[in-house]
């Protein structure tokens, strides 16, 4: 099912929180304004925050206090593509220029920097002491997920259990946080708070995990960058593992000597040979395993219609095309 199919119910939360996005973005400072209007309008999927208001209203409501977490939480995830464009020298996402590619390192950095403590500006307004513990070790967990991963760059033994606790911190913490914060304000027991955040959390890996699987199969339209970007950053995914794990030895130090140097000329072999050891199949098995753990947390949970756009917008992030 489309995505706006999905979250048509909560169509007017959704724009509730993009103006809370545009009024709290605003700036004295011109480039300021051009670079955060142009990574906030560049065709976001806003997946954390309708993650986030479709729990807020699964045990509870939805208040205007959600519209404001969702655009926090939309703020951290937007800094946090800032800088890693940076990091990694993207020059396009979602199909259009990076921020860097169009004002530089220098500006998409600082700017990264505004946003992130404009969230934080937003948090102090919210006045709720577990809401900040909870952003504010997220906020922490991510840049030590970032750091851990550029360690990890360029490092062909990286193996499965490493590449999970990167994915954990990087990605699935901000996730992890859309769970617990809409119990949290809610006022739900601590069992529900906990479901919440594992909810959460295995939403994050799938939508990892899939990233990772377009990257190596995806098209290059669709997806919005180059097919074998994390390639030619050296990132080792768990589709290079599983590859390099059940291919030939010649197989296996021909990913690794790619992965070694970022050398895309020797992307068509890589991604016959994970086709070959059917490596996109067993991290989409990784995938649906999250799914069934949604499944079974969700079963616990009260039968309406929040619920239900729920398990969509599960089935639909396990098998999304870009």
């Amino acid at each position: 099912m489309p995505l706006e199919n999905i979250i048509s119910p909560i169509q007017p939360h959704l724009e509730s929180v993009n103006n809370v996005i545009k009024k709290s973005l605003g700036s004295d400072i011109p480039i300021i304004n051009q670079i955060s209007s142009h990574i906030i309008n560049s065709g976001g999927k806003r997946i954390r925050p309708i993650l986030h208001l479709l729990l807020s209203g699964m045990n509870g409501e939805i208040r205007k206090v959600n519209h404001e977490i969702a655009a926090i939480i939309e703020f951290i995830h937007t800094a946090t593509l800032l800088h890693d464009d940076v990091v990694d020298q993207s020059l396009k996402r979602r199909n259009i220029k990076t921020a860097n590619a169009l004002f530089g390192n220098a500006a998409s950095v600082l700017v990264g920097d505004f946003i992130y403590s404009r969230s934080f500006q937003m948090m102090v307004g919210i006045d709720n002491m577990k809401v900040m513990q909870v952003l504010a070790d997220t906020t922490n967990s991510i840049s030590e997920g970032e750091v851990l991963q550029l360690l990890n760059s360029h490092n062909p033994n990286v193996n499965e259990k490493q590449y999970f606790e990167v994915i954990q911190f990087k990605t699935a913490k901000l996730f992890e946080a859309c769970g617990s914060l809409a119990g949290i304000l809610n006022k739900n027991n601590s069992e529900i708070i906990s479901s919440y955040s594992k909810l959460g959390l295995n939403f994050g890996i799938i939508f990892q995990l899939t990233d990772d699987i377009l990257d190596y199969s995806g098209d290059a339209s669709q997806i919005g960058k180059n097919l074998g970007d994390d390639l030619n950053e050296g990132k080792v995914t768990l589709p290079l593992i599983y590859a390099m794990k059940n291919s030939t030895k010649i197989q296996s130090k021909l990913i690794k000597d790619a992965i070694k140097i970022g050398d895309l000329r020797k992307l068509p072999d890589v991604i016959e040979i994970i086709e070959t050891t059917q490596s996109i199949s067993k991290v989409q098995k990784k995938s649906e395993e999250q799914l069934e753990n949604i499944k079974l947390i969700l079963d616990n949970m009260p039968e309406n219609n929040f619920k239900k756009m729920i398990l969509e917008l599960a089935n639909y992030c396990v098998y999304r095309q870009n």
